[in-house]
């Protein structure tokens, strides 16, 4: 949780701007819901599982509680379990992982790029042996990944691949929706992400039925029907409010990551005479900019800045500070500082600048003036 109090000139959020037809639609579609007691798997549910498969173009969507849990049930699903061994990136969020070690597996833990800041395939490659069952790339920072070299790595060594898209909805990759070509896609709906739920919700992608039908009974306590039991399963249900949230939200998907683009492409042309970089945009939909990543050169410049914006009334934040290696759940790996020299850069280098689809061309410009200034006075 966020502990800072501050009242944000520039905020990251603007929660408001998410429920463009509350009156019209949203609020007497949630009074219908509350009055059914429809309120566990129903027919919202099974409505926007639906929806949010026509729009990836995918068989097959399964909603859970959360994005953690999606990654938790999609690997147990594929039966990765105790003895596996699960490839991915050092500079994921504290869930990539953490699913991995509750699924009784060892993550094994490998660089990202310093360009796109992405999981690097040839270390991957170098990281396989004979324990590895699956890969978990990440779509880091709504950047896709380029899934289609890492399906081809992993049919070659006979591995399972996971994704990760928990920051990119709608994003594609080689012009592929992200999490439709892999065994699973795993995302996340928190109140933060482009596609956002009032409070928690997930969802599994698969174009392969009998991975669907596993992740549904896994959801559900194990149960094809009520009081038959056919596996141990987990309590992690899609709320249906939370559904019908999403399936409001996603109409307008498309539109707020164009709307994103718009403010990112304002951020890299007028920052661009300053001594900062950006991650990799990619092709064409490639990034829907779930955060905007600024890399200065050092950590005390960054930190700086940080703080500079923050007086100033913008919210900037860093994610993440502290590599998965070097968290204190993981020092059981055995990994040393070093050890991913790239994910530590970006790591002590980065910042967030905000990035919604409101933000006017005034806020840019604050924005960037307010960074012009810092390193005009520095």
């Amino acid at each position: 949780m966020n502990d800072d109090k501050r009242v944000y000139k520039i905020p990251k959020y603007n929660y408001a701007d998410q429920f463009p037809d509350l009156d019209s639609a949203t609020l007497p579609a949630i009074r219908r819901l509350l009055l059914s007691g429809e309120y566990i798997l129903g027919p919202e549910v099974t409505r926007f599982e639906d929806d949010f498969a026509r729009f990836l173009d995918v068989d097959h969507a399964v909603g859970v509680n959360s994005g953690t849990d999606a990654l938790i049930l999609a690997l147990d699903a594929l039966g990765i379990g105790p003895g596996d061994e699960v490839v991915t990136v050092a500079n994921s969020f504290h869930a990539t992982a953490q699913a991995i070690v509750r699924c009784g597996a060892g993550p094994v833990l490998v660089d990202c790029g310093d360009d796109d800041f992405l999981v690097s395939l040839d270390q991957v490659a170098a990281a396989v042996n004979s324990r590895t069952r699956a890969v978990v790339v990440v779509h880091l920072f709504g950047r896709a990944a380029d899934v289609e070299s890492a399906a081809a790595l992993c049919d070659d060594r006979g591995l399972l691949l996971i994704e990760d898209c928990a920051q990119a909805a709608g994003a594609r990759s080689r012009g592929k929706r992200v999490g439709t070509t892999s065994h699973a896609g795993c995302w996340s709906f928190a109140p933060a992400k482009n596609l956002a739920a009032a409070g928690d919700g997930g969802a599994v992608t698969t174009a392969h039925e009998d991975t669907a039908r596993q992740v549904r009974l896994l959801r559900h306590f194990g149960q094809p029907v009520q009081n038959r039991h056919d596996l141990v399963g987990y309590n992690s249900r899609l709320d249906s409010l939370q559904a019908l949230l999403l399936a409001q939200k996603l109409k307008h998907l498309d539109a707020w990551n164009t709307a994103r683009a718009r403010v990112a492409d304002g951020y890299r042309q007028r920052l661009s005479g300053l001594p900062l970089s950006f991650q990799d945009q990619g092709g064409p939909g490639e990034h829907v900019y779930h955060l905007f990543q600024v890399r200065a050169e050092s950590a005390e410049v960054r930190d700086g800045l940080v703080n500079c914006l923050q007086d100033a009334g913008v919210d900037a934040v860093v994610r993440y500070p502290v590599p998965l290696h070097l968290q204190g759940a993981f020092s059981f790996l055995g990994h040393r500082r070093g050890a991913f020299p790239v994910a530590e850069a970006l790591a002590q280098q980065t910042l967030c600048l905000p990035i919604r689809p409101d933000l006017s061309e005034g806020d840019i410009d604050y924005v960037c003036a307010v960074i012009a200034q810092f390193f005009g006075n520095s």
